[in-house]
């Protein structure tokens, strides 16, 4: 188990009373209305997020600078973050144990420190520098990506709640599927269409749907499959990009992929911690 509870199994009486006491209590019977407060605020950090990363990767709002998108998008970001844990903290407290026994909080929890290092640290600092890396960017690119690389780790074994890694992979394929030009758009799109429907023969037509004992390998074998044509695209794409203009150097532009899948990973788990 990676739950908070297994880190953390002495503060289990408190966490039994935050729902019964100040702001629980009071935040309690109008959850719904802070839910969506919180989806809110994950929408728009996401939109920003996005906006700007895809200008770092040379794709989106190209006739624009990468400073002076950053300029358009900062004060909205900054909203949405701090929307985000504003709301999911009231959020938290009036849904206490769930949170405390869920193995996809730990990893919406690390998802959300990885994202703030990526977007604080180096997209918004490269961004103001025209797709320059500082080497305080790089350290912050070496623990955002390795607390991703561990969310996705707890993620990916989360009971009940793996299968959310799904809506990282399919971001990550509509990002490059956007970001790619000619041919090869084409030829990746064509090789996507071919996994899904082997997906959906092994699904329908190879397999019953409830010959788990079978499709269960035979879709983590997708996954690898699935990622490694991604992955492919998206390398191609970014030696392809170069540098100058377009935001920055393969760096930048790998790190910006990253910084935009790390939001969908913690958007992700947080939507899952419902059916763990």
């Amino acid at each position: 188990m990676i739950s908070p509870q297994d880190f953390f199994p002495a503060i289990a009486p408190w966490v039994a009373q935050l729902d019964d006491t100040f702001p629980g209590a009071q935040i309690k019977p109008y959850f719904a209305q802070w839910e969506v407060l919180h989806i809110l605020s994950l929408a728009l950090l996401g939109g920003a997020s996005i906006l700007l990363n895809l200008r770092l990767i040379g794709s989106g709002l190209t006739d624009e600078s990468p400073s002076v998108v950053r300029r358009g998008v900062l004060p909205w970001l900054n909203v949405g973050v701090i929307g985000v844990i504003a709301t999911g903290v009231l959020i938290g407290t009036s849904n206490p144990e769930r949170l405390y026994t869920s193995e996809a909080f730990t990893a919406k929890m690390l998802g959300l420190a990885a994202a703030l290092f990526l977007t604080y640290g180096v997209s918004l600092p490269a961004a103001k520098a025209e797709g320059q890396l500082s080497r305080g960017a790089g350290l912050a690119a070496a623990v955002g990506l390795g607390l991703f690389g561990v969310a996705l780790g707890v993620f990916a074994v989360a009971k009940l709640a793996n299968p959310g890694l799904w809506h990282v992979i399919i971001a990550a394929a509509l990002i490059v599927l956007f970001v790619t030009k000619g041919v090869t758009r084409i030829v990746y799109l064509v090789g996507l269409l071919g996994l899904i429907a082997t997906q959906f023969a092994l699904h329908h037509a190879i397999y019953k749907p409830d010959d788990y004992a079978h499709l269960d390998p035979a879709n983590k074998v997708l996954i690898v499959v699935y990622l490694a044509w991604i992955l492919a695209i998206a390398a191609i794409q970014i030696v392809r990009s170069g540098r100058g203009c377009e935001g920055g150097g393969p760096a930048v532009k790998a790190l910006a992929y990253a910084a935009i899948l790390v939001w969908v990973t913690t958007a992700a788990a947080g939507r899952w911690i419902a059916f763990a």
